[in-house]
């Protein structure tokens, strides 16, 4: 008997030749089904992948939904005596969460809670629009006139300064860290200047006005005196507004220096020396030691997903031209 095991021939057909599937019975509707079966195999994984993205698609849409509906900015529901709280955080201006009117609103809503025992504005701002500081400014004291039984202390965080202490400075009283920066009172415009490069790349600037100061700050065009006599005109004017509104705010507690209106800024310590804040204290000092009332409730207007596209597009549409342009020579206070 041999080891060797070699495979046993098919049968061969009647033409002589080895027997092939296509020589079984039943081979075409064999083939049929697995074609059919691969065709059904590959529906269904089609069907699962449509299912998945219908799926992801649903989810975005319940988002984008919930963030229309997003009651968070309305009246906040409150019972028994509280702190209300207000936060004041970033550059302050008409396109970023620290504009005059969420502040405004979410400050009048504070106040008007019969459960508020005092009002915290929360602050960490390096300033921003003179206007929408002003606003913010304005209201403040109106609402304290409003109501006077009820408080309004800041609490500074990192920063008070410039256009945040212009708002802050219409506060009963102003808290601080002995870190905190605080201060800057006073306003600055920039802009640029390409007249030498484009001289020296040969490029011509072609400006056409329909007024003799239209093209007033075009970073294009050289300055002339007159520019600058008008600019420092107008920053000089927003200053000595920014000085009363911190000479009214602080009243008697305020001890000038001549450095105080300059533009410089201090510590918290030094601030509190200049009469510029008052102590020491976070928003849970305040609350609990100075209000007493521990619990502490944030009216702050919390921006939707509708409400923030339609605030970053708004503003892309309707200052990026003028940013293009001007490339600068806004106002602030920073």
């Amino acid at each position: 008997m041999s080891d060797n095991l070699t495979p046993e021939p098919k049968e061969p057909s009647l033409t002589g030749r080895p027997r092939t599937p296509a020589d079984e019975p039943g081979w075409e509707r064999a083939a049929l089904e697995r074609i059919a079966l691969a065709a059904i195999t590959e529906q269904r994984a089609a069907r699962r992948w449509k299912i998945f993205f219908r799926f992801v698609f649903l989810i975005v849409l319940l988002l984008a939904v919930w963030g229309a509906f997003d009651f968070s900015g309305d009246k906040v529901s409150t019972t028994g005596r509280h702190t209300a709280m207000v936060t004041l955080d970033g550059e302050i201006s008409a396109d970023t969460n620290a504009n005059a009117e969420d502040i405004n609103t979410a400050l009048e809503s504070a106040f008007d809670d019969a459960g508020t025992a005092g009002v915290i504005l929360r602050c960490n701002s390096p300033g921003g629009s003179p206007v929408q500081a002003g606003i913010i400014y304005n209201e403040i004291r109106r609402l304290r006139a409003k109501y006077p039984s009820i408080p309004l202390y800041v609490v500074v965080g990192d920063m008070c300064a410039s256009g945040g202490y212009y708002a802050a400075a219409a506060a009963d009283k102003i808290y601080v860290d002995k870190a905190s920066i605080v201060g800057s009172i006073g306003v600055l415009m920039d802009s640029f200047g390409f007249t030498g490069l484009m001289d020296k790349l040969g490029i011509q600037r072609r400006l056409h006005t329909s007024g003799e100061n239209k093209g007033f700050f075009d970073p294009f065009s050289p300055e002339t005196q007159k520019m600058d006599e008008h600019a420092q005109d107008m920053l000089d004017q927003i200053h000595a507004q920014f000085i009363d509104a911190v000479r009214e705010g602080r009243g008697k507690r305020l001890h000038e220096t001549p450095d105080m209106f300059s533009g410089l800024f201090w510590t918290g310590q030094k601030s509190v020396e200049l009469g510029l804040a008052d102590g020491f204290g976070d928003a849970d000092y305040v609350a609990r030691d100075l209000f007493k009332a521990p619990d502490i409730v944030d009216y702050t207007v919390k921006e939707s997903i509708t409400d923030r596209v339609a605030r970053k597009f708004g503003a892309a549409v309707g200052s990026g031209a003028v940013h293009a342009m001007a490339l600068g020579g806004k106002m602030s206070l920073r």
